[in-house]
């Protein structure tokens, strides 16, 4: 859990960054419904630069397309384009790979995830 702020200062970056991906969670875990083979293309929103076009039967470009979605995307966007089973198998590897806020807030609200990481 981040430490908080006393009342009347202005949050810490660690906090404002929580609450941004906060807002982003699903409601939950079964909520993602996203693809699991062929081609997705993201959004410019999500993708505004580098690659926006990924193939998720290929591990390296599914793996970055999660870490983009996970990093930039809203919630509609994790709910559309993430898939819970690939995201639950992934995890123990993709927690790696996103910033350590991300990887709390996700981990905080899914203990699955948690789970699954300390299993591996």
């Amino acid at each position: 859990m981040a430490p908080q702020s006393s009342p009347g200062s202005p949050p810490s970056a660690a906090e404002v960054l929580r609450a941004r991906y906060e807002g982003r969670l699903p409601a939950r875990l079964e909520d993602l419904a996203g693809p699991v083979h062929g081609r997705v293309e993201l959004p410019l929103h999500v993708a505004w630069s580098g690659l926006r076009a990924y193939d998720l039967d290929r591990p390296r470009q599914r793996m970055s397309l999660y870490r983009t979605v996970l990093a930039e995307g809203q919630r509609d966007d994790v709910v559309a384009l993430l898939n819970r089973e690939l995201l639950i198998s992934q995890w123990p590897a993709l927690r790696t790979l996103v910033s350590r806020h991300i990887r709390a807030v996700w981990e905080d609200a899914f203990h699955e995830l948690a789970r699954r990481t300390a299993a591996a």
